[in-house]
């Protein structure tokens, strides 16, 4: 997906660069035909024959050194560019663009480019938390500047925080996606929950099931992907939010109940895959319960029907539910689609150990209320994702 895109890539003077170099090449290998340009202060940690080397392109660090007399090299950078990434994005370039200073070639060129620009940060960890560098970041994102956040953990100055930049291979993934996106949901408002529920008993035990909020979360991606503006509702995972998507964490049947209900009027579309506990405790003990002699009978009670709701109250909402099921699957399926008046259905059999709950891929049935049923043979979830995407899309094109 970025075969053929023409890539500036920014590099500014931070311990990080030897990342750039490692992106550079996934980058090529990707088919991006890359330009590099190094601040001054990032010669100091690598040197531009090595990018050179990499990219097979020249190196542009001064903006002084043009090397074709017939063009202006920053403003033809500039212009030559499908998208500009700047990574690693130190401290000091950030404070620079937000000001609007160009003294180098670096920020004469993204002064000039009319592409879209995407910035990685990379930084101790309280200079990244400091109001100045946040106010930047702040005034790049209202200029329309796309920002791909930096990783936790060990940073070069031993401290242990939010500041690494990014792994080249994740870079390169996002980039692909933002180049694949389609605007087909443009100005769409989509609502997906996903994930499992905890249920407490006392402050160290719950319920919960086998839900890894996998199918969800490839949702939340494939959704955003086509342009929709997505939010995400999700039970505890220990899944990495989709980029671009408004993820909220909820733990409880009710916590979820609670956010969904404030935000569903708004929206256009709501997947709710979830798996939402159907039962939980009577009564959650404030502090441990000890152990017994004997068997332990619990009370429980009914929590609420999110699905049915919906249902229920929906107005404008094109609404998919999930069912997860071991036996009699269309059946069950076309119950729950007809009992919770929803607009679609997707069935999925988790009696089989080679797809369903924890495993990355799935198969699955999408069931319509006016009858229409679509088989989606085995896949990865994100190529199911997209699959039911387009079923539902399909069905939205028929109102």
């Amino acid at each position: 997906m970025l075969n053929g895109k023409k890539v500036v890539l920014g590099v500014s003077g931070g311990i990080a660069v030897y990342k750039a170099v490692a992106l550079t090449s996934k980058l090529t290998q990707a088919g991006a035909d890359v330009r590099v340009i190094m601040t001054e202060h990032a010669t100091e940690f690598v040197t531009p024959l090595t990018f050179q080397a990499i990219s097979r392109n020249p190196v542009y660090t001064d903006t002084f050194d043009e090397k074709d007399p017939a063009k202006i090299a920053h403003i033809d950078l500039a212009d030559w560019a499908d998208l500009v990434l700047l990574a690693p994005a130190t401290a000091n370039i950030l404070g620079k663009i937000a000001n609007g200073i160009a003294d180098d070639m670096l920020t004469t060129t993204l002064l000039a480019t009319q592409a879209p620009v995407y910035v990685a940060p990379a930084m101790n960890v309280h200079m990244y938390q400091h109001p100045a560098v946040i106010q930047n970041l702040h005034t790049l994102e209202n200029w329309g500047y796309r920002f791909i956040e930096p990783g936790d953990g060990y940073l070069a100055c031993g401290y242990i925080g939010k500041g690494r930049l990014e792994e080249p291979e994740n870079i390169v993934e996002l980039l692909e996606m933002e180049t694949n996106r389609t605007n087909n949901w443009m100005g769409k408002k989509v609502l997906i929950t996903a994930g499992p529920t905890r249920e407490a008993l006392d402050p160290v035990r719950f319920f919960t099931n086998y839900s890894s909020g996998k199918m969800g979360y490839a949702l939340a991606q494939v959704a955003m992907e086509n342009g929709a503006e997505v939010i995400l509702i999700t039970g505890p995972t220990t899944l990495t939010p989709p980029v671009n998507v408004t993820t909220i964490e909820v733990s409880s049947a009710d916590e979820m109940f609670e956010q969904v209900k404030s935000r569903y009027e708004n929206m256009d579309i709501i997947i709710k895959a979830a798996a939402v506990a159907d039962y939980r405790p009577t009564l959650r003990n404030e502090h441990k319960m000890k152990k017994q002699d004997g068997p332990l009978t619990l009370e429980m009670e009914r929590t609420t029907d999110i699905l049915q709701y919906l249902g229920q109250h929906k107005t404008k909402q094109f609404i998919v539910g999930f069912a997860a099921e071991t036996q009699d699957i269309v059946r069950y399926g076309r119950k729950k689609l007809e009992n919770k008046n929803l607009d679609a259905i997707v069935l999925n059999d988790i009696s089989r150990k080679d797809i369903g709950f924890a495993s990355d891929r799935n198969e699955v049935l999408f069931m319509t209320r006016d009858g229409k049923e679509q088989a989606i043979e085995q896949d990865s979830k994100k190529n199911i994702a997209k699959q039911i995407i387009q079923l539902i899309d399909s069905e939205l094109r028929k109102v």
